[in-house]
């Protein structure tokens, strides 16, 4: 028994599977901020982008996956949600290793736009801002990071893509050109 045949999720359904992890993920992410107060920093800003592209390409793979086989349009839609997720493993894993001091983060973790007529103005408006920091964890679960979680789930929806192709391929024989 294989992976690709071990893994009790058919090829119709791995659209729909990434595309609820990616709601789901997302979803928390934003009410960590929303509701919990948790305002992001801009690395974890950045790494929303990957579930924003995940949630609507993944939702037109399901919508134009038949049967087993998932068709040429769904492929190429995978393929691009299996990139899009192996990228965010990448920049996830990139926090998570800033977070834990394994190397150096950006110089300047964010940027605040502030408007001032004066600099007593400007004085005023630095006094009243704290800016999230990308090398401090503002929250975790059993010693991981909220961006250690998203280097997780970023590399189950990448090897979710990655086994739809790998099935894709062994199915119509590209695997022997």
């Amino acid at each position: 028994m294989s992976l690709l045949t071990a893994l009790p999720i058919a090829n119709r359904q791995i659209p729909w599977a990434i595309f609820a992890i990616s709601v789901v993920t997302l979803g928390a992410a934003l009410a960590f901020e929303h509701i919990g107060g948790l305002d992001p920093c801009s690395l974890c800003l950045q790494q929303r982008y990957a579930y924003y592209f995940l949630i609507p390409v993944s939702l037109a793979a399901g919508v134009l996956s038949r049967e087993t086989n998932l068709g040429l349009a769904p492929v190429v839609l995978i393929t691009l949600c299996t990139l899009a997720a192996a990228a965010s493993v990448i920049l996830a894993g990139y926090h998570a290793g800033v977070e834990y001091k394994w190397w150096e983060g950006p110089q300047g973790c964010t940027g605040v736009n502030l408007m001032a007529g004066s600099i007593d103005e400007f004085r005023q408006q630095l006094d009243g801002v704290t800016v999230p920091r990308c090398d401090e964890v503002p929250w975790s679960l059993f010693g991981i990071s909220m961006a250690g979680y998203n280097c997780l789930i970023s590399i189950l929806l990448t090897a979710l893509g990655s086994i739809a192709l790998a099935r894709y391929w062994t199915m119509t024989g590209l695997e022997e050109e």
